[in-house]
């Protein structure tokens, strides 16, 4: 059998599955049984066949059933069964990349650009312990790794696009651009991206502060092959000069990376084997660069992660298969904040936030696949993994010498720094995960699906190890977007989550209508939520009162379901084909005992869309309603928000190599709040006397997009 590509998931001979398919629990499986005949559960993602996706990769995940707490307009933090940050493991190109930033403004997703996706892959929930570990709330798989070759041995160009978008709301401008050679065994790829936008107005044509970016990502792939093996090379480069954050006192000055993955394929008699080494180092500043958020304060980090991956598939027979896999992470930062020359506050020494820190991840695991018959299939596995962190001796901007009126200020920090230094700052946490995914056929248009988990994450680095206390330095903290502050523990357990889901699916025998419907129940225990410690307030009213925070375990239970429907309405020459889709989700969450509720947990939403596809023609109405959000977090003075509705339509036209789109996002500019937005410290910051209000949401927006392939 001569190998292909590296890449599992191959456009040309894999299903493409419905999103509600993608956010669910689902078998995920790398490979497939021996025996062609058997009954076939493949990796459940979106297959992009084209690059006329630009900018981040929101949109496509959005479309999967992710949501996203609101950031940098290349930042935003998914979300999946209620829980955001580091609870969700996003893998990019098999490569984990830690956010280095105190407030995580550069997530893995900002490191890749929608026109380098080849495929996505979303498992909310219950994941198989091959997909990946140190998570309690799913995984996201991105790949933008696809060899192509061609039929002849001389070296030749094989293809190439062009795509470009405008935004109305924020002049977005968005260019994609990517190039392959090719022969029999050589494959070279090219895809580079710039995307650039000022900030975005809302319903009511009022300007957003501070949510103006500029953006650009390059990666050049070489892959060679033979017919058992394959070695596939990625060197990736990005450059984000300013990326605003309304949601954060800071925001990103610049954020210069380069990165290198190289994956190793290999079919063997009775299987594959798999390797994969993995380098990123980062350069991340803070401060201030617009007139919409002003300031003076630098902040830097320098990291670096390393790792690598082995995995082994063997068919054991035609009905059973094993998976073995041992990986290995290291993540290293320093996060310092740079002196300000002539400032009494920030002064005169630099404030060493992390100091060498360190996370270690070495981990095995072993997963079980069988076909008990022919309509039911049933995969089984354990991880194990052992993480170790560590940070070095850290310092305040003083020495704690009384320096005028802000001795006091300066005491603090530097009392807190000799506190955290004298600690015993070792940790290290061992991670049992455990999953059972079932599927049961009950006909070709009928199936069940059920899965139980246990999940483990330990703690991040900032969550372990921030450790100032005066007002500024703890708002330096937090990732969350709700103008507190936030003070790390050592001693903070890792979160379990066991998570129990099921899934039921139905259509027509002739798919002129699909239904189903998906419950999930969480019990965490150990979630690392927060405890209050003290308040600050720099305004006149109880509206512009924060809190500071001090990250502690409690235990917490989530649960939620999705509904999923479709109906073919037509399907004839002169119409061509008219469907119609609804969804319906909801989520909810609260700490044991008290019953309060958890933080940015989505309000019940919907959505309704009528499609129609004639000829080269796609037309698409989709109108989305969310529910008033009332369930609010009192710890973190999260806002309540008021329900809406949105109206979006897009239009788009492929003839031969071009694609045209058209879109209007925001149809009838409606003005509202979004309930995962965190609040406007860029508009607080301009005028207190209206406190944190909740982040506004773009208003109509008029879209054009162009991609030419050839």
């Amino acid at each position: 059998m001569k190998f292909t590509g590296f890449a599992h998931f191959n456009p040309s001979n894999s299903p493409v599955l419905s999103p509600i398919a993608l956010a669910l629990m689902v078998f995920y499986c790398s490979s497939v049984f021996a025996d062609d005949e058997t009954d076939i559960i493949e990796v459940h993602g979106n297959h992009l066949n084209t690059n006329h996706y630009l900018g981040s990769v929101d949109a496509l995940l959005k479309e999967q059933g992710v949501d996203f707490s609101a950031a940098g307009g290349m930042s935003s933090l998914p979300i999946l069964n209620g829980m955001m940050g580091d609870r969700v493991k996003v893998v990019v190109d098999g490569a984990d990349i830690t956010a280095a930033c105190a407030n995580h403004m550069n997530p893995p997703l900002s490191y890749i650009s929608a026109n380098q996706v080849h495929a996505l892959e979303v498992v909310a929930g219950i994941s198989p312990v091959s997909a990946g570990g140190d998570n309690i709330a799913g995984v996201i798989h991105v790949n933008s790794i696809n060899p192509q070759y061609n039929d002849e041995e001389k070296l030749a160009w094989r293809s190439a696009y062009v795509s470009a978008q405008y935004r109305s709301n924020n002049q977005g401008k968005s260019i994609g651009v990517g190039t392959s050679f090719a022969n029999t065994w050589l494959s070279l790829e090219y895809q580079g991206a710039f995307d650039d936008a000022n900030s975005y107005q809302d319903g009511q044509g009022q300007q957003v502060l501070d949510t103006l970016y500029r953006a650009q990502n390059h990666s050049l792939s070489a892959a060679v092959r033979d017919d058992t093996q394959q070695l596939a090379i990625k060197l990736m480069h990005q450059s984000i000069p300013f990326q605003g954050f309304p949601n954060q006192y800071m925001d990103m000055t610049d954020n210069n990376s380069v990165g290198l993955t190289a994956q190793y394929q290999r079919q063997l008699a009775q299987g594959e084997f798999e390797a994969q080494l993995n380098w990123h180092h980062v350069k991340h500043e803070m401060g201030f660069f617009s007139a919409e958020k002003t300031g003076m304060m630098p902040m830097n980090t320098d990291a670096k992660d390393l790792s690598y991956q082995l995995q082994w598939g063997v068919d054991l027979n035609a009905k059973q298969r094993l998976i073995l896999g041992h990986a290995f992470y290291d993540y290293q930062i320093d996060d310092w904040w740079p002196a300000v020359e002539g400032s009494m506050m920030m002064g005169p020494n630099d404030y060493i936030n992390i100091n060498a820190g360190q996370r270690r991840r070495i981990t095995a695991f072993a997963e079980f696949e069988q076909q008990l018959q022919a309509n039911w299939r049933l995969s089984s596995g354990i991880r194990l993994e052992h993480v170790s962190t560590n940070t070095g001796d850290v310092a305040a901007y003083s020495d704690g010498m009384s320096m005028g009126g802000m001795g006091s200020m300066m005491d603090v920090n530097a009392r807190a720094a000799m506190a955290f230094n004298a600690l015993d700052r070792k940790q290290s946490d061992t991670l049992v995960d455990i999953s059972i995914l079932s599927r049961y056929s009950i006909s070709p248009h009928e199936s069940f699906e059920f899965g139980l988990a246990r999940k483990n994450r330990a703690p991040n680095l900032y969550e372990r190890y921030s450790w100032g206390r005066s007002t500024m330095a703890t708002t330096m903290i937090g990732w969350f977007g709700d103008g507190n502050g936030y003070v790390g523990r050592i001693d903070l357990q890792p979160e379990t989550a066991h998570t129990a889901s099921v899934r039921f699916a139905k259509s027509a025998q002739n798919d002129e209508w699909k239904f189903s419907a998906k419950l999930w129940y969480t019990n965490v225990s150990d979630y690392v939520d927060v405890e209050l410690i003290g308040s600050f307030n720099n305004g006149a009213s109880e509206l512009t009162k924060r809190n500071i925070l001090q990250f502690s375990n409690v235990d917490a239970t989530l649960y939620g379901a999705r509904f999923e429907g479709a109906y073919q309405l037509v399907n004839n020459a002169s119409m061509g084909r008219i469907g119609l889709n609804a969804t319906l989700t909801t989520t909810d969450g609260e700490r044991d005992g008290s019953n309060e509720p958890l933080y940015q947990i989505k309000p019940l939403q919907t959505e309704l869309s009528l499609q129609q596809e004639r000829g080269d023609w796609q037309h698409a109405l989709v109108w989305q309603w969310v529910a008033e959000k009332d369930s609010v977090d009192e710890s973190r003075l999260e806002n309540p928000t008021d329900s809406y509705h949105l109206i979006n339509f897009t239009s788009q036209i492929e003839v031969a190599s071009v694609r045209l789109t058209f879109a209007i996002t925001n149809v009838f500019d409606e003005y509202y709040h979004m309930p995962l937005g965190g609040v406007s410290v860029a508009e607080y910051k301009q005028d207190t006397s209206q406190g944190f209000q909740q982040l506004v949401g773009e208003g109509r927006s008029f879209n054009f997009g162009l991609n030419y392939q050839f």
